[in-house]
């Protein structure tokens, strides 16, 4: 039987992903700042950068791009069988598996992230742009669609963190509510 692997591991190697496939979380946090900033005018850059952080602490979020990475370099080194091969490498637009995964990924943090996540994979916003676009420089089938579920979770995170401080809601709210067993 195999020992689990600790969390911190595969954070670091989520991450570690991202960067090496030329993703920050300053890249992600910038579309989450556009994504917001409407609603939110007083939002800053380093507010989104700390939503995006959170979001990648997820195990959810970084199995998707553990797979959906290694999915994509696989196709680049021409790994995948036929017909999978020809349908990754070129992102067939009938292939709907990427957005399956990354759609997954962004059902725990509530319909602002799944809305949000389908608005950010119809126009393609930012490094999201810039992965889609890649022709002959890596293929990037799932890993655009990750990102996008990323920072669409982050907005999320923060509409709702707002909201919460809009209503004076703190960290203890909560947790007294969870004390007095209000919610079963």
């Amino acid at each position: 039987m195999h020992k689990p692997i600790h969390s911190k591991e595969v954070t670091k190697a989520a991450i570690n992903k991202l960067h090496e496939r030329g993703v920050t979380i300053e890249d992600i946090a910038d579309i989450v700042y556009e994504m917001q900033f409407p609603y939110h005018k007083e939002l800053k850059l380093a507010d989104c950068i700390e939503s995006v952080k959170k979001v990648l602490l997820k195990r959810e979020i970084q199995h998707a791009i553990l797979v959906g990475v290694e999915l994509d370099q696989m196709a680049e080194k021409k790994m995948l069988s036929e017909p999978l091969q020809s349908i990754v490498e070129t992102d067939e637009g009938l292939f709907g598996v990427d957005e399956t995964i990354a759609l997954g990924a962004a059902l725990g943090y509530g319909s602002i992230a799944v809305t949000t996540f389908g608005h950010l994979d119809k126009n393609k916003i930012g490094i999201i742009h810039d992965l889609d676009t890649k022709k002959g420089k890596g293929i990037h089938t799932f890993l655009d669609d990750i990102v996008a579920s990323i920072a669409a979770n982050a907005s999320s995170r923060i509409a709702h963190s707002l909201r919460d401080e809009e209503e004076n809601i703190t960290t203890e709210d909560k947790k007294q509510v969870e004390d007095e067993e209000l919610i079963g």
